[in-house]
């Protein structure tokens, strides 16, 4: 039932990626629409806080203290949720995590399990894992629902169907659950899904979530959603298998004070999340009997060593700089060939693989710092693209010196060039002269040749002056004397 999951592998660059996405008007509109509503409603429950910043400054506190102390907190967690009744599973990476949740799916005697929405699970491609082995997973959130049954991939952390709009959906669920009379209301949607999922919900033996958060303090985990579907896998299966990230952990219970605040309004411009569900352990005769906890890694040990990108593993995955990115809402979130888009994804999915991958995403910005100005926890992704772009080139050094790049050896004329000012002079002369055979409109260039032309196909080029700032000074001077 489900589509194939994105790889930064073998996806596609991003430049290549955008491009095509940019020919289909029909998404941007749909991705525009939908990130505009959800920055409005943002801008209004935000300003309706004297105290936001201090949220933002707290948040930001309690997200640096965690990590700084994230080898502490992880243990007390597995410690106090172990005490409750829970077990809990550590994943190195993601064919780990892979094979510890398929035992268990098969230990529970279950070939169909329930799952709330995880960009955890997306990340390591349960699903799929899942179906090879003839088990079948039902989304049970109405986005992840039209996703899986038009086996597509989520766009948006948030809301991962974001690029769809309602005559899509209604199609999607008209061939999938063979209803030729439904109509096109949101109402109409809602109630074919509802009666869909219902009876999964009542007979389906095991469950399978993601987590919001981690609370150390008590072994707890903490859900927030929005339409309850959550609550009926968290409450109903007889097994729960929860997959986390490790950065997902909070020292204390109090802590939710802070990022339940931040999270909603964040995330889809609500004041608080109608369903916030926090368990720990297990209760005879309520809910599971059976709860196991997957801590993942797959990545995230790395980046907390790199001090400078540290700060990406603070994410709350709200999505605000998604909705903030003029990228994203021009390219939407398949041309970032990960489960993680925007400009969060931009950084986290590249470091994720080492940097062997996805080398394209941290220059899939304009360094506009949108992203920063709304992120609840201070993340200064300008800082870390700028970061993870060194690490680009660092990594492809090796490579240049023992071939020939066309782009490496211009570069390194030119920085032989701005280093004399003679050569400077002589440059901008022959620049000046060049110009004068490149078509032009307005006082701008429209087309440059070769590898140059990257530059004209998204945008004009200014004329280069006839009189230099420091030909102007001279005469001037000239004149004084």
């Amino acid at each position: 039932m489900s589509g194939t999951a994105l790889d930064p592998k073998t996806a596609p660059a991003f430049p290549i990626a955008a491009r095509a996405a940019m020919k289909d008007s029909q998404l941007q509109r749909n991705v525009h629409h939908a990130t505009q509503v959800i920055q409005t409603k943002r801008a209004r429950v935000v300003a309706e806080m004297a105290d936001w910043q201090e949220l933002r400054e707290a948040g930001e506190h309690i997200r640096r203290h965690t990590m700084e102390h994230l080898d502490f907190y992880l243990q007390e967690f597995e410690v106090n949720c172990a005490r409750a009744g829970g077990i809990v599973h550590w994943a190195t990476d993601a064919e780990e995590a892979r094979q510890i949740v398929v035992g268990l799916v098969k230990a529970s005697g279950s070939d169909e399990v329930i799952k709330i929405k995880s960009m955890t699970t997306e990340e390591i491609a349960l699903n799929q894992a899942l179906e090879s082995e003839d088990i079948h997973p039902f989304e049970t959130d109405l986005a992840e629902l039209i996703i899986q049954l038009g086996r597509d991939q989520p766009s948006h952390i948030v809301v991962p169907a974001l690029h769809k709009n309602r005559k899509q959906i209604k199609e999607i669920f008209q061939r999938e659950m063979h209803l030729a009379d439904l109509g096109d209301r949101p109402e109409d949607l809602a109630d074919a899904a509802r009666s869909f999922l219902r009876e999964k919900f009542l007979h389906v033996r095991t469950g399978v979530s993601g987590a919001n958060f981690l609370i150390a303090e008590t072994g707890g985990v903490c859900v927030v959603e929005s339409e309850g579907n959550g609550r009926m896998c968290l409450t109903l299966p007889e097994t729960l298998i929860t997959i986390a990230g490790i950065d997902k952990i909070l020292p204390r219970f109090e802590d939710l004070e802070v990022m339940l605040q931040l999270l909603p309004r964040s995330a889809t411009g609500e004041r608080m999340n109608p369903y916030n569900s926090v368990w720990t352990g297990v209760h005879a005769g309520d809910g599971p009997q059976t709860f196991h906890v997957v801590l993942l890694d797959n990545g995230r040990t790395g980046i907390l060593a790199d001090w400078e990108s540290r700060q990406t593993l603070h994410c709350i995955r709200c999505a605000a700089c998604q909705n903030a990115c003029p990228v994203y809402r021009q390219t939407g979130g398949h041309a970032y060939g990960s489960v993680y888009a925007g400009p969060i994804g931009a950084i986290l999915t590249p470091q994720l693989q080492e940097m062997h991958y996805a080398q394209s995403l941290p220059y899939a910005s304009s360094l506009c710092g949108a992203c920063y100005e709304v992120c609840p926890v201070k993340i200064n992704i300008p800082e870390v693209l700028i970061h993870l772009r060194q690490k680009v080139v660092e990594q492809n050094a090796a490579q240049v010196s023992s071939s020939f790049d066309i782009e490496a050896l211009g570069m390194k004329a030119m920085a032989v060039t701005f280093r004399n000012e003679r050569r400077f002079r002589a440059a901008q002369r022959m620049g000046r002269a060049a110009a004068k055979l490149l078509p032009r409109k307005d006082g701008w260039i429209t087309w440059l040749p070769g590898m140059l032309g990257g530059w004209t196909q998204m945008r004009d080029l200014e004329e280069m002056p006839q009189e230099t700032f420091r030909d102007w000074w001279q005469k001037r001077e000239k004149d004084d004397r």
